[in-house]
């Protein structure tokens, strides 16, 4: 039913105003390696 509206605005979208941005890890999730160590060192 509102489709129709929806898909006009999508299509006059002009990308080319968007500004370029760098996308950065805040915070990076650990791997398997790190969190097997911090369970052992907590055992001891």
């Amino acid at each position: 039913m509102f489709d129709k509206p929806i898909m006009a605005e999508i299509e006059k979208f002009n990308k080319l105003k968007l500004k370029k941005t760098e996308t950065q890890k805040k915070n990076p999730l650990t791997s398997k390696e790190t969190n097997e160590q911090e369970k052992q060192a907590g055992k001891s």
